[in-house]
């Protein structure tokens, strides 16, 4: 396994009830693998998310796996107390072709059953609960198994490299393994870069300009359906969000127009 030695120890504002950790990956398919602790049992922010991701929950002694699908929208959620969660966030494009994300957005989540042990059931098979270490051991096992994919079309859409495809079909292939239009992923992406720069003190005019926004008023209806929140309220940072980091600006910056229209 190898994966990026520093670990980022993140922040949720004023208000902060759930405690994250995260750290980088270098296998191809892992955008990030995150934990978490509740302090207390409380409401917070699940904020708009593109990415498919595999959540392990221990909470009162007992431990299961849940399947998560792309978030089109903010939605406040219920956190109990004393949780903690491992979280694998899978690169967009990645996923599993009996789960295919569209069928688990918007929290159509799926929990697996539990096997034997720290054990739980996956396509028939009887995998070992994996955690924030050995993540990536856990991922090439669903690879070899066939229970995990990639989608290339995805990566040569978000790097802009030429596919021997028709727009439509690239479109069908967006869709299908994301679960969201190549529209909805840029807004998602843009809406979690200003949420980003806002909790990093940049000024409301400074991310309206840096995110590409019409105007205060476009990123203030872009805020409120993506990040539940104003930008206002986001600076201020009195409610718990949920994992966010720092994306790198050039992702925002790709630009298909033409796949960009079509919804």
């Amino acid at each position: 396994m190898t994966t990026q030695a520093n670990l980022n120890e993140t922040t949720q504002g004023k208000c902060e009830f759930i405690r994250f950790k995260d750290r980088g990956s270098e296998h191809p398919f892992v955008e990030k693998v995150w934990r978490c602790h509740s302090e207390r049992g409380d409401s917070f922010l699940s904020v708009a998310a593109n990415n498919f991701e595999i959540a392990i929950t221990r909470l009162e002694g007992k431990s299961f796996v849940t399947l998560r699908g792309p978030e089109t929208k903010a939605t406040t959620m219920d956190c109990p107390a004393e949780g903690e969660w491992v979280c694998i966030r899978f690169k967009v494009g990645t996923f599993m072709p009996r789960f295919l994300p569209g069928s688990l957005r918007d929290h159509k989540d799926v929990t697996l059953p539990s096997a034997a042990g720290r054990s739980f059931w996956l396509n028939g098979s009887a995998l070992e609960y994996p955690d924030f270490e050995n993540a990536e051991t856990f991922v090439k096992r669903l690879v070899k198994l066939g229970i995990l994919s990639s989608d290339p079309v995805v990566q040569d859409t978000l790097l802009r490299r030429p596919a021997e495809l028709s727009l439509r079909s690239a479109q069908r292939h967006f869709l299908r393994s994301t679960g969201i239009t190549y529209a909805t992923f840029r807004q998602i992406e843009r809406a979690r870069y200003a949420t980003n720069l806002l909790r990093e003190g940049a000024s409301i005019f400074d991310v309206v300009v840096g995110a590409g926004y019409f105007d205060q008023a476009h990123l203030t209806r872009s805020l409120r359906h993506f990040i539940g929140e104003t930008p206002a309220k986001i600076i201020q940072g009195q409610r718990q969000l949920s994992f966010l980091y720092n994306t790198d600006p050039s992702a925002e910056a790709i630009v298909l127009p033409e796949m960009a229209r079509s919804k």
